[in-house]
């Protein structure tokens, strides 16, 4: 793709296209009511010079800072000013309890962090008990310093001052791209949860990797929805927008997407599936309330071979519920429902799933809007070799892949690191095929496999979109439960989470029992376009949400424990 830029560090990437895009939007923030504050790509590698010259200034230089927050552009700041030339980056996920909190701020060994202002009580109790080594502690909000508590915007100022006096200690700082610069936990449990060294190298891969399939360039502007945290949003959201000369704006959360989505004329974002499934079905009643939806069936099949141009004139209307300027959506981190995807391609919007792990910087496959196969994550990016382990008769086996995006290796831990590392092959835990073609297919999590007394694979994920795809049900999970008599006699069942007004509206009941008969009618109705083994025996009725990480995954091991 043409502009694609050669980088060798993520401080090569904002030299090189801070020159290119420089006068461009970076960011669009609301400030006020239908007032806005622009930063140019100028500005804002400005800001990261003088916060990274600061930091130094505070000996701070070749120390692990951690950034935690909401989705903000001073957040961004602070991780390129920490990343680019002061020391190790950790973004720690600002939904952790505090006691969680507590133990990730001590085994990174973070000597400063900076926050939002929500985090501050939490974090001055725990300088004041010594927790770790954590002895800084950087305001995102104040302007300016007190109380021994940093002012970020105060940092930039003082950096300012002595970039102005000569010095330069940030800027000629060299990078090595492949030390570890950047600290990232997985999911789970602070015990269980493990550290991800990533370095320069492994996100620079990805980005011109990403820069040479997606059609996104310096015109376009992104949403910034999933936590920054999480590397998805920090590689394709945040780091990808800078290299491409983007303009970023932040989402003011769940219900306000499709508002933003207006109000910033956005034309790329990444969502959960849960997000455009949601959507999905919002759309239809709305057709069906309006008495369109024979129509628009109708216009789906006349124009299915139509380009994705004349589609989107003939859905105009559907168009403009995203504010009529999507040129791409992306989603990630669970599997999406086929009849989501293809609808959305019907109506011109292309739909595509992506497909990666922390581990892999995090792209490994994605669909773009030329290359697409419904259900696939697409191919594996130009630089990641993919193949399948030990395939079955039917081709199926753990996915593994091998390139320049895999990450070092688990922190201090050397076991974990040469479970999932072989010969320079990562081994990602997810079940898959890849047809004549390249494209991939993930059928679901190795360890979340139902695997019953026939020798036959239940995919619990595969099955969970069909049951969402029930009126009234906002999200299930499929479990298996053995025979009392014979353990490995398994049947599967389902817990399904519920909206009980919309139940009560949709079947025109009203007592608990006659919910639950409703909704075991259409698990019925389900079964019979499956094979018998795949049946699900029985439900689980609850209104309360399933446990999930903040990326939006069923923790299937806990989850499971409140059925069995």
């Amino acid at each position: 793709m043409k502009n694609m830029i050669e980088i060798t560090d993520l401080k090569d990437m904002l030299k090189k296209t801070g020159i290119e895009y420089g006068e461009r939007p970076a960011y669009k923030i609301r400030i006020a009511e239908n007032k806005y504050k622009i930063y140019t790509h100028k500005e804002v590698r400005e800001m990261i010079d003088a916060l990274g010259t600061a930091l130094i200034s505070l000996n701070l230089k070749g120390k692990r800072i951690a950034v935690i927050g909401e989705n903000r552009f001073e957040w961004e700041i602070a991780y390129l000013a920490i990343a680019c030339g002061t020391g190790i980056v950790v973004p720690l996920d600002k939904s952790l309890p505090e006691n969680e909190l507590k133990r990730l701020i001590e085994r990174s060994e973070v000597e400063a962090i900076f926050y939002s202002g929500k985090y501050q009580d939490k974090l001055k109790k725990m300088v004041l008990e010594g927790t770790g080594k954590l002895k800084h502690l950087i305001s995102m909000d104040t302007k300016t310093h007190s109380n021994g508590i940093y002012s970020q915007s105060e940092l930039i100022e003082i950096g300012n001052v002595l970039l102005k006096n000569g010095n330069r200690e940030f800027l000629d700082s060299p990078i090595n791209p492949e030390e570890m610069n950047i600290m990232l936990f997985t999911s789970g449990t602070t015990s269980e949860s493990k550290v991800v060294a990533l370095c320069h190298r492994n996100l620079c891969s990805n980005l011109m990797d990403i820069a040479t399939v997606l059609d996104i360039d310096s015109s376009d502007r992104i949403l910034s929805f999933l936590p920054l945290h999480h590397v998805f949003e920090c590689t394709v959201g945040f780091l990808f927008s800078l290299y491409r000369g983007c303009q970023t704006s932040f989402c003011d959360g769940i219900r306000h997407i499709l508002e933003n989505l207006n109000e910033y004329e956005i034309t790329f974002a990444s969502f959960v599936p849960a997000i455009y499934e949601n959507t999905y079905k919002n759309i239809i009643k709305k057709l069906e309330k309006e008495g369109k939806l024979q129509t628009v069936r109708q216009l789906e099949e006349k124009y299915k071979d139509s380009t994705m141009l004349e589609k989107k004139e003939v859905f105009k209307e559907i168009h403009q519920i995203f504010g009529g300027h999507i040129k791409l959506f992306i989603s990630g981190a669970a599997a999406l429902d086929k009849n989501v995807e293809e609808t959305f391609r019907k109506w011109g919007i292309n739909l595509c799933q992506g497909y990666g792990l922390t581990e892999t910087s995090p792209v490994i496959g994605v669909e773009t809007n030329t290359d697409f196969k419904v259900g696939s994550i697409g191919k594996a990016l130009p630089h990641v070799e993919a193949k399948i382990e030990k395939p079955d008769s039917d081709g199926m086996g753990e996915l593994v892949v091998k390139g320049p995006n895999i990450m070092m290796g688990y922190f201090k831990n050397e076991e974990a690191t040469n479970e999932v590392l072989v010969d320079n092959w990562f081994y990602t835990g997810d079940l898959a095929t890849i047809d004549n073609e390249g494209y991939i297919f993930i059928k679901g999590r190795k360890k979340s496999v139902i695997v019953l007394k026939n020798g036959k694979n239940i995919f619990p994920e595969e099955m969970e979109s069909l049951v969402n795809r029930i009126e009234g049900v906002k999200e299930s999970f499929i479990f298996g439960k053995s025979n009392k008599k014979d353990k490995d006699d398994i049947k599967i069942y389902a817990k399904i989470v519920y909206d009980k007004d919309i139940v009560k509206t949709a079947y025109k009941v009203e007592t608990e029992q006659e919910m639950y008969d409703a909704l075991d009618k259409r698990i019925k109705e389900i079964n019979k376009t499956m094979p018998p083994y795949k049946a699900i025996r029985g439900i689980v009725l609850t209104e309360t949400p399933l446990i999930k990480t903040t990326t939006s995954k069923i923790k299937r091991q806990e989850e499971i424990k409140t059925v069995v």
